[in-house]
């Protein structure tokens, strides 16, 4: 879809950084926030992973799809 070398390299590492930002937020949470740092370490490693996929086979992510944010 995107064709673009360049676009599918940032894609890769940007999704390796969410896998990564998963990892330290369930690394720093302490006890009593452990449910809210299990959620949130959740959603950004299946967005991450999804980026990694999505590049690899040529096809927009997921995080692509959000668009614009105001």
């Amino acid at each position: 879809m995107d064709g673009s070398r360049g676009h599918r390299t940032v894609t890769t590492l940007f999704g390796i950084f969410l896998v990564a930002m998963a990892i330290l937020t369930l690394l720093v949470a302490d006890a009593s926030t452990r449910l809210g740092s299990l959620a949130v370490a959740a959603v950004l490693a299946v967005l991450g992973v999804d980026a990694v996929i999505s590049a690899a086979r040529n096809r927009r992510s997921l995080v692509s799809r959000i668009g614009p944010l105001p």
